[in-house]
């Protein structure tokens, strides 16, 4: 029996193992290429053998795009857009969640019910309404439309429904005020769910490729997804698949990263939370 249990997870642990290799395998293959000279095979065997390794392609990509700024202008609405969202889907689902008031079940019902309508339907008139506010060409114009998702705030809602109506109360009789609950009580309970939803915001405010690209107009504005998805003609003639791949490895490469780091702040917010004190 005890065999037969370490044959069954031994058969699980090489099919999970088969199944990082086959998604990993793409983002490896991409890396190697980016080293690749320009002269060198990218297709068949041949693709994972690096002849020359050259930093050449990473050199050309500074020249064909102002990557520094595109870094930077990505750097800047991830970080800002994930932490607003944070806080005001945080806020919006602490005050569904343990206040009382007129209509609050409509009122979030009509929240769930845009879930069902997809960001872009609405692109027309936010864009139109970005251009009177004079917010076309600004990477606020990535953040400020988007500093609460309804998705966000029936996920904290959700969680923070969990937290015990007595702890709110005893802030409450200890003289607590109400910001000061959110802040000091309930936001250190809901760290493990703020790192999950923080690592879902981080990949798609990073990725994001529609918004930038609608409301963006220079290249020096433009996110590094959407400078690196004009590589292929951005000199006016065909960039070498070596270079468009050095670009892509800059823009997967950092989410992946940020994905993992992540992931640490909620596997240590769910391990402070198992233990009582």
């Amino acid at each position: 029996m005890k065999s037969k249990t370490i044959a069954t997870k031994g058969l699980m642990y090489l099919i999970m193992a088969l199944i990082v290799v086959v998604c990993l395998f793409p983002v490896l293959w991409m890396c190697i290429i980016s080293f690749k000279t320009v002269g060198e095979s990218i297709s068949g065997y041949n693709a994972l053998r690096v002849e020359v390794p050259t930093l050449a392609n990473y050199e050309r990509l500074f020249q064909l795009i102002p990557l520094a700024q595109n870094l930077y202008n990505s750097l800047f609405t991830t970080v800002l857009g994930t932490i607003t969202t944070l806080f005001f889907c945080a806020l919006a689902g602490f005050a569904f969640a343990k206040y009382r008031f007129p209509a609050r079940n409509a009122l979030f019902l009509f929240v769930i019910a845009t879930m069902m309508i997809t960001p872009e339907v609405g692109s027309i008139p936010l864009f139109i309404i970005m251009r009177k506010i004079g917010m076309i060409n600004s990477l606020w114009s990535l953040i400020i439309p988007r500093i609460a998702t309804a998705v966000g705030i029936f996920y904290m809602r959700q969680y923070i429904m969990e937290v015990p109506d007595e702890i709110v109360e005893a802030a409450r009789i200890d003289g607590c005020h109400e910001f000061g609950i959110f802040w000091r009580v309930v936001m250190p309970i809901i760290k493990p769910a703020l790192a999950s939803w923080a690592s879902l915001t981080v990949i798609a405010r990073w990725n994001d490729f529609f918004w930038p690209l609608l409301f963006l107009r220079k290249s020096s504005m433009y996110t590094l997804m959407v400078s690196v998805s004009m590589l292929p003609t951005s000199d006016g003639l065909s960039t070498p698949w070596q270079v468009v791949l050095a670009g892509t490895t800059l823009v997967i490469v950092p989410s992946i990263i940020l994905y993992l780091i992540m992931q640490l702040f909620q596997k240590e917010g769910l391990t402070a939370g198992a233990v009582k004190g």
